[in-house]
């Protein structure tokens, strides 16, 4: 199988652009940010079978720690945040969840941090669209949770057979509560901070 590149549509869609908006935005209101991280340990690379996109990620140690209790090579490594995310991420308020391993939440306590703030509605970005940003979005929709996707605060790649981004775009749009832009995601959450 041939993987395009995240960044084409990374840089079409302003992702990191806006998701640092967000990062802001949501500081200022006072909300609670929550990280849902992709790590993978050692221990991980002996699962006896694995998705095309698995292997591909294994291969290229693209999420990898030393270990769950190891941040040796944690700092500029794939796994680590960008550069440009630390400030929001690192100030001590961010709520970072364990790890998710495959693409969705299933395995790791975001649900579980979500509920003992008792927090029923969502606000998802992501890299990755059609990915893990999806896979959050349909089980926090299960787990009952309103969730809206901000469209432009992602991003997929592009294969042969298609376009990553627009399948997920299509479905966000059938299965999210709602999809906004960063824009109207700022907007809402500015009148949150004045209405506090």
């Amino acid at each position: 199988m041939t993987w395009g590149v995240v960044g084409e549509s990374v840089t079409e869609n302003n992702t990191v652009e806006n998701i640092d908006v967000l990062f802001k935005s949501a500081k200022e209101a006072g909300l609670p940010v929550f990280i849902s991280p992709h790590y993978y340990y050692p221990t991980d690379h002996d699962w006896k079978f694995e998705g095309a996109l698995e292997v591909l990620m294994h291969n290229i140690k693209m999420f990898d720690r030393k270990g769950a209790l190891n941040l040796e090579g944690f700092e500029g490594s794939g796994a680590d945040w960008l550069e440009r995310y630390k400030p929001y991420i690192e100030d001590g308020k961010t709520i970072i969840t364990s790890p998710h391993k495959v693409y969705g939440p299933e395995a790791n306590d975001l649900v579980l941090q979500l509920r003992k703030r008792k927090i029923d509605k969502v606000v998802l970005a992501g890299m990755s669209a059609n990915l893990c940003v999806e896979s959050h979005l349909r089980e926090l929709l299960e787990q009952g949770f309103e969730v809206a996707v901000v469209a432009d605060a992602t991003a997929g790649a592009k294969v042969p057979e298609g376009d990553g981004y627009e399948a997920a775009l299509v479905n966000f749009r059938f299965i999210a509560n709602a999809v906004m832009s960063t824009e109207e995601v700022t907007h809402a959450l500015s009148e949150i901070s004045v209405s506090a």
